[in-house]
């Protein structure tokens, strides 16, 4: 405070100093806001997680300041999370990863944020794929969930689930996913057991456990997360495996010698959901666009990863070798099978409740 008796030139200073102190004091707080702004996402982790940071997370926080906060989680174990935060009004997370079929289920939509007023302002974006920004989500990549294997060196590498199946001619052991999601499990037994794939859907459950049965004897893993089947690979826990395109490439890239085959895989893809409470929307919707309106940051994760990103503007940034890697629209109309999400969504319940009276 300014005393009634200090001379002007007393005066002047001690203003002075006043000022200078909360001009001080509001750059400090403005800093620490500026810190202390973040977004919460949750990925599966690993290499998947590394190569979103890379191209996506690390970019947006230089150029935003926003500061994009990762937590690691199995498939199931999101769900379940996020379903529980909701439903107790605790949401500690902004956004997380969800696939593309449970995307579309009322149970998700219970759990998330409608984005479809959002995801008007992309209409105009034409290099866009048209189902880009959907109510529930945004689309991050599409894949494919496929037969890998370690390539014998006879000229010789199984292509077909039923080759799978054929523990003669291809000795060794097997790995299958086994977590909320069990469809594409069924549908590969069904495809190893004749069944054409235009007739795999509705998937006759019965017929595929028995099929299951044969199998099961030669399965060395059932995976949980996308780094355990890559783990798996590396430590010839088996040497055929039913596991995502995404860590299928993640292992080329690490040096190991992996093959794989588009007959019968099947097309998936994640999408990007705002959690229903969200403490930071505004933030994590500043990351959904920027991820959108931002070509190369697609083209450098699925450089990576060997996914398909939303934008074509995108795809033509990548590398011929990584266009090259990437199912062709021969393969989607020929070879890929795009799973009826209506009647996996419907059936999940069932479907879940008799993977885990088989599996156990």
């Amino acid at each position: 405070m300014i005393k009634l008796d200090q001379t002007p030139k007393a005066c002047l200073k001690s203003g002075l100093g006043m000022m200078l102190a909360l001009a001080f004091t509001t750059s400090l707080n403005l800093a620490n806001a500026h810190a202390n702004e973040r977004v919460v996402i949750a990925t599966t982790g690993g290499t998947y997680e590394k190569a979103l940071r890379d191209a996506w997370f690390i970019p947006f926080t230089k150029e935003t300041g926003i500061e994009v906060v990762t937590v690691s989680a199995t498939d199931a174990e999101k769900r379940a999370k996020v379903t529980a935060m909701v439903q107790t009004n605790n949401v500690t997370w902004d956004l997380y990863l969800d696939g593309e079929i449970q995307a579309g289920s009322d149970a998700h939509y219970k759990i998330t944020e409608d984005l479809s007023e959002y995801c008007r302002q992309f209409d105009v974006d034409t290099h866009l794929v048209a189902d880009a920004c959907t109510r529930g989500g945004a689309r991050l990549q599409s894949t494919a969930t496929l037969l890998a294997y370690k390539p014998g060196g006879n000229g010789s590498d199984p292509k077909t689930w039923a080759d799978m199946w054929n523990v003669e001619k291809f000795p060794g052991g097997r790995a299958f996913p086994n977590f909320d999601d069990p469809w594409r499990v069924l549908a590969a037994a069904l495809l190893a057991d004749g069944v054409a794939k235009e007739e795999l859907f509705p998937i006759d459950v019965d017929r595929a456990f028995r099929k299951l049965d044969e199998i099961r004897p030669a399965v060395q893993l059932w995976w949980k997360t996308g780094d355990q089947s890559v783990q798996g690979f590396r430590n010839d826990e088996y040497r055929l495996g039913q596991i995502w395109l995404t860590r299928a490439k993640a292992l080329q890239a690490e040096g190991f010698d992996i093959g794989w085959s588009y007959d019968g895989a099947f097309l998936v893809g994640d999408r990007i959901a705002l959690i229903r409470g969200a403490e930071n929307r505004e933030n994590a919707l500043k990351l959904i666009t920027y991820w959108l309106k931002h070509p190369s940051v697609q083209a450098k994760a699925c450089e990576a990863l060997s996914c398909t990103p939303p934008s074509q503007q995108a795809i033509s940034m990548m590398s011929q070798k990584a266009r090259d890697s990437l199912p062709s629209s021969s393969d989607v109309e020929e070879r890929i099978i795009v799973p009826d999400a209506q009647w996996i969504n419907a059936n999940m319940s069932m479907l879940v409740q008799r993977w885990n009276e088989w599996i156990r």
